[in-house]
């Protein structure tokens, strides 16, 4: 029978805690008060808006991979999306011809590794060098994901959503959306849109788009601005990811993690100048902080490298946190962990490079009843 508050199929599991930990990929999280898979959009908007109505807590959950959940887990509804769909059209966009470029609409719960797997095998170039980061479509526009030097908001062409403030269907295109930096309207509106599918704009070409990444570029042996076929640049990306932890793995602690912890602290370049002038001070005139243009004059410098530089190596932690022995962006749980746990290990890791860097690291992933100590 349908359940009349939340308009979804009840399952087994909807009137009883269920423990985050086994949907999250860190592992971490404590029971929801209650619990919905729904299966279409019409189940979507039904279960939130009845929540809504009821002034109920709802927590959307895709893959996990993004979330740090408190070890008390969430005292509300949580409604995981299980929507899926990749439908190419001819439709076309307005300054995007459908003839050189496929117009792709994607349901929010597909996950994105098989559409970016799909993307290369068809021709469609724009996310090969997004290969292999876990979770949903529906999470790609919320976060700007990004990588490899290349950001979704690139081949976003519309993000249809619920507008949980006008309680309607609405699109917005990209401008509307507000991308930047692991960022966007719908992070900075936290809770107002619940987005039910993207449409992307993705070009054909049978090549990757200018490698513009110098690791990868590296790994391919092409220069910067170079193009490979699709197929390589996402094998190579694939090959990289796995290098550092960051394809999941059930028997690798290391991929017990929510993905890179920090953000890359962007500084007005007055800033990024006080940080180099402290750091070649502190650690000698090889220690220059890594530096790339930004949007109005900004520097993008690397949390990676303030954090090993602050004294936090790989490995660093105990036995039952730690950072990643290949990757020192990623905190992981080695499988005994607490949430508690891990946000300590954040926390002492910001008031370190905070006091080593006069930098305040942000925390990448959505902490949900957990939050990280203040650093002055």
């Amino acid at each position: 029978m349908d359940d009349a508050r939340t308009g979804a199929r009840r399952g087994s599991e909807r009137d009883r805690p269920v423990r985050l930990a086994d949907r999250t990929t860190l592992r971490l999280g404590g029971p929801a008060r209650s619990y919905v898979e729904v299966s279409s959009e019409a189940e979507l908007v039904a279960a939130v808006s009845a929540a809504d109505r009821l002034g109920e807590p709802v927590l959307v959950l895709g893959g996990g991979s993004n979330l740090v959940v408190s070890d008390d887990g969430f005292d509300g509804l949580v409604v995981a999306i299980r929507t899926r769909g990749i439908e190419p059209s001819s439709d076309g966009v307005p300054g995007s011809p459908s003839l050189a470029a496929a117009v792709v609409e994607v349901a929010a719960g597909e996950p994105w590794d098989v559409l970016v797997e799909r993307a290369v095998a068809e021709g469609w170039s724009g996310v090969e060098c997004l290969s292999g980061i876990p979770g949903l479509v529906g999470a790609s526009p919320i976060q700007n994901v990004g990588a490899y030097g290349q950001e979704v908001s690139g081949v976003v062409a519309q993000v249809r959503v619920w507008d949980r403030a006008t309680a309607a269907i609405c699109s917005l295109n990209a401008a509307e959306c507000g991308f930047g930096y692991r960022t966007s309207r719908f992070k900075t509106e936290p809770g107002r849109f619940l987005v039910l599918a993207v449409r992307f704009v993705l070009p054909h070409d049978a090549m990757s788009v200018p490698i513009r990444y110098a690791e990868l570029a590296d790994c391919l042996g092409v220069d910067l601005g170079g193009r490979v076929p699709l197929a390589e640049a996402r094998a190579a990306v694939l090959a990289l990811r796995a290098g550092k932890g960051m394809l999941l793995d059930p028997d690798d602690h290391d991929t017990w993690s929510a993905g890179s912890f920090f953000m890359n602290p962007v500084l007005d370049a007055a800033s990024y100048e006080v940080l180099r002038t402290r750091s070649v001070q502190r650690f000698g005139p090889a220690a220059v902080p890594p530096s790339y243009p930004g949007s109005g004059g900004s520097v993008k410098t690397s949390a990676a490298w303030l954090i090993e530089r602050a004294g936090f190596t790989r490995g660093y932690g105990d036995e039952r946190v730690r950072l990643s022995t290949k990757h020192t962006l990623a905190l992981t749980n080695r499988g005994a962990a607490t949430t508690a746990d891990l946000v300590a290990l954040a926390g002492e890791i910001r008031a370190g490079v905070a006091a080593a860097f006069g930098v305040r690291l942000t925390p990448e992933p959505v902490l949900v009843g957990a939050t990280l100590p203040l650093v002055d």
